[in-house]
């Protein structure tokens, strides 16, 4: 099992940054990839941007040049720092971890960029 526990979400506005962390604990061996899916209201949960073990690094078109996400390993902690936020940045963010029979996902945090 795979505990993860996010943080760093909240109230931003327009072009402004926040930083999110995933915290990971348990079977943390057993993971290979870790990253942060998003879901909107009423909208599908999509892919943000997710990385390897390797540092091998993944993002959707929509966040490339404005999010970077990494990862320590020493900490088992993935983040996601965001810049240039906009306001359909608004959603709930969920971290999520892959093993090689399983997917683990944290609670999500909430993102709001209003004025």
């Amino acid at each position: 099992q795979v505990q993860l526990v996010e943080s760093g979400g909240g109230l931003v506005q327009p072009g402004g940054s926040l930083r999110l962390s995933c915290a990971a604990s348990g079977s943390i061996f057993s993971i290979y990839s870790m990253g942060w899916y998003w879901q909107a209201p009423g909208k599908q949960r999509e892919l943000v941007a997710t990385v390897t073990g390797g540092s091998s690094t993944k993002y959707a078109d929509s966040v490339k040049g404005r999010f970077t996400i990494s990862r320590d390993n020493a900490k088992n902690t993935v983040y996601l720092q965001m810049n240039s936020l906009k306001p359909e940045d608004t959603a709930v963010y969920y971290c999520i971890a892959r093993s090689a029979n399983r997917v683990y996902w944290g609670q999500g945090t909430q993102v709001t960029v209003s004025s």
